[in-house]
């Protein structure tokens, strides 16, 4: 095993609905581990645990955890503080997000997601927008690498402030899914009240993922369906108004969260997945319905598809409808769409994703 010894900040994990972040975690831990020897030793930092079994317990690492809960010990962080919590005996410090404990000497790499919130401010709270772009300002001025997840990304960074040399592009995995539990799924349908074939949405509920016109979009290609499908829109509530006031569209199904088993079953029933966010660092979700061989429909926006998918202006409303259909009824274009998909999602696993950071921590650790 390589003498390097890393810390990882995985507070994302501990928290109670795991975003796009803790997903990205989960797909490092686990692609270390399939290195074997050739990963670092490597110690798990986070918040106080506040459930139990603790999540973090999974992995079989070393945990450290402050006595502080997760958002007061991003604020201490925020302010230079809490970085006692990591100890003096590891070489080099990862934040998996811009919540980064001070660098206190040594090496910090910061895995920095999008920029998203300079893009389309309106799509963020005030107080998160300051939040983010403070700091980002601290990373630019203490981050030794940073690791983004596409090129576009990599951009904006440089633009932004960063040192093009100190800017690392990685693909992340999508293979992190457990096989597809469609004894969950087919629960959740009946649930739900949805019988046979239905389009697919996978996102947190927040105006950033763009399900106001998705949902627009869906309502005019419904008539032009081969069926008249469902639109069912899996995850958690997260901030603003996501869909338009009032109730919600005919043929619109909320079923929220569900178990990442339940997902994969999901994904593997669905028509066609649709994906439409005016901006994305990276875009998981897609990727993950390639693996389960379905349809793709996403904007522009999301990188992580390359040409796999039928894509899509986030902004043109008629042109997601009329993808909509073809990628729901086209049996020809569903064909091609699928087979495209599996080659491209086999291309992105956490075990290269982990290669490529071991191979930047070595680098920023010399």
């Amino acid at each position: 095993m390589s003498s390097l010894r890393v810390a990882i900040v995985v507070d994302q994990l501990r928290r109670r609905a795991v975003s796009g972040i803790g997903t990205y975690a989960t797909g490092l831990l686990l692609g270390l581990e399939a290195l074997g020897d050739a990963a670092p030793r490597r110690v798990l930092v986070a918040s106080r645990p506040h459930e139990r079994p603790d999540p973090l317990a999974t992995f079989g690492l070393p945990v450290r955890s402050s006595r502080l809960p997760g958002p007061l010990l991003t604020r201490a962080w925020d302010r230079g503080l809490g970085g006692g919590v990591i100890g003096d005996d590891v070489d080099l410090v990862h934040a998996t997000s811009l919540a980064m404990p001070p660098r206190r000497g040594r090496p910090l790499t910061v895995m920095v997601h999008d920029l998203a919130w300079r893009a389309v401010p309106e799509a963020y709270p005030r107080h998160g927008l300051r939040w983010h772009e403070a700091a980002l300002q601290r990373a630019i001025r203490d981050a030794s690498r940073f690791v983004v997840p596409a090129r576009a990304i990599a951009d904006d960074l440089v633009a932004a402030g960063a040192a093009a040399p100190r800017v690392e592009v990685v693909e992340e995995g999508c293979d992190h899914l457990p096989p597809a539990d469609l004894d969950a799924a087919g629960a959740i349908l009946d649930r739900a009240g949805v019988r046979e074939g239905y389009l697919l949405t996978v996102s947190t509920l927040e105006p950033r993922k763009n399900l106001r016109r998705l949902v627009e979009a869906y309502a005019q290609a419904r008539p032009a369906l081969a069926e008249p499908w469902p639109l069912v829109v899996v995850g958690p509530k997260g901030w603003g108004d996501a869909l338009p006031a009032g109730e919600v569209p005919h043929g619109v199904v909320l079923v929220g969260a569900v178990t990442d088993g339940a997902l994969a079953g999901l994904y593997r029933r669905a028509r066609c997945f649709a994906y439409v966010p005016v901006a994305e660092g990276f875009g998981l979700p897609p990727v993950e319905a390639m693996r389960e061989c379905v349809p793709v429909v996403a904007s522009t926006a999301v990188p992580s598809v390359a040409d796999a998918a039928l894509t899509v202006d986030a902004a043109d409303v008629a042109a997601i409808s009329r993808a909509l259909v073809t990628a729901a009824s086209d049996e020809s274009a569903r064909s091609s769409l699928v087979t495209a998909g599996l080659l491209r999602s086999r291309e992105l696993t956490w075990e290269a994703a982990a290669r490529r950071h071991v191979e930047i921590w070595g680098a920023a650790s010399r």
